[in-house]
């Protein structure tokens, strides 16, 4: 057979296989998306995830499933979002501490925050909490002030994320006290410790505490956005209460590994922005505190880009040491 005659018949074959790789990405999802969380089941980023997984599963007809990999401050379940195949069926839910902080508290991250991901859509932020066990003595945040200055290094404070220990680490800086950081896999399991006086402070989101504040078993003393949050209007910000300046805020964001295709990565974003405008989810969302967002991949990625210098200069700020 000649080159051209071969030609001829691979020709159809080659069209046929260019065709049905199109087909295949214009039907996804066809079959079960993963969206990895790199924190423990109960915290914020988990129901976050399942509540927009849900409506993606509805929309896609196709079970979307959350896989929680905590440890290591989220770099282990991010690192294995990043080794995942590129198709479009591992998701990741990033985060300010994933994909900004983490790059200056550890010294050899397993992954590349910006090489190894597709961004796809900002999906909220979260404001956090200086919140106190009920049998603690201080009942103010001028209290507790005046209480670690006269016992400095011997109070202890909570947290399950690396964003809780750098505001702490911001907290004792511009305060001008030392309370220590006791370090959780994730805010659920630190929770349970305050919540069972094993330690008596804790920075946590509204997410997985208000419940807790409404019910009396903990009370808050602070909040670390720049303005009082609307569930909670009577507690002051740190800013207002002498840190001139001090925020800390959380944010989330889907990211799938690099090299997914565009295709996948547009989809997904439609979806979840469409998921994001339900007034169901806002309403189960702004009810935890959890502020939803939204953006197009490349606003992501130029808003994770500018993320990076600005937590290590905060962690700088507060005189923390990579790890």
């Amino acid at each position: 057979m000649s080159r051209r005659s071969l030609g001829w018949l691979l020709g159809p074959v080659t069209m046929l296989c260019l065709i049905g790789s199109a087909f295949a990405q214009s039907a996804y999802p066809n079959k079960p998306v993963r969206i990895i969380v790199p924190y423990t089941a109960g915290s914020a980023t988990d129901i976050l995830a399942r509540t927009i997984g849900q409506k993606l599963s509805e929309t896609w007809g196709q079970p979307v499933v959350v896989d929680a990999r905590p440890g290591a401050g989220g770099t282990i379940g991010t690192e294995a979002a990043a080794r995942a195949a590129p198709d479009g069926y591992t998701l990741v839910m990033a985060t300010n501490a994933t994909h900004g902080i983490n790059v200056s508290l550890y010294k050899q991250l397993p992954y590349d925050p910006i090489k190894d991901f597709a961004p796809i859509v900002l999906t909220a932020t979260l404001p956090y909490m200086l919140l106190a066990h009920p049998t603690f003595p201080a009942n103010t945040y001028q209290e507790l002030v005046t209480l670690a200055k006269s016992q400095p290094g011997k109070l202890d404070l909570a947290g399950g994320v690396s964003t809780a220990h750098l505001a702490l680490g911001l907290l004792n800086t511009q305060a001008g006290i030392q309370i220590n950081y006791i370090t959780y896999k994730s805010t659920p399991p630190a929770l349970t410790d305050v919540l069972g006086g094993q330690v008596k402070l804790l920075i946590a989101d509204p997410a997985v505490a208000l419940g807790h504040i409404k019910a009396g078993r903990l009370k808050p003393l602070a909040v670390t956005t720049l303005k009082r949050l609307s569930l909670l209007p009577e507690v002051p910000t740190l800013n207002e209460l002498g840190l001139a300046g001090y925020e800390v805020v959380a944010w989330w964001g889907v990211m799938a590994p690099a090299g997914t295709p565009r295709e996948i990565v547009a989809k997904v974003n439609a979806d979840v922005l469409k998921a994001l405008a339900l007034p169901d989810v806002r309403e189960k969302l702004l009810g935890m505190g959890i502020f939803p967002a939204g953006s197009t991949p490349a606003e992501l990625a130029t808003y994770v880009q500018a993320e990076i210098p600005k937590w290590a200069n905060a962690v700088k700020a507060a005189g923390l040491q990579a790890q």
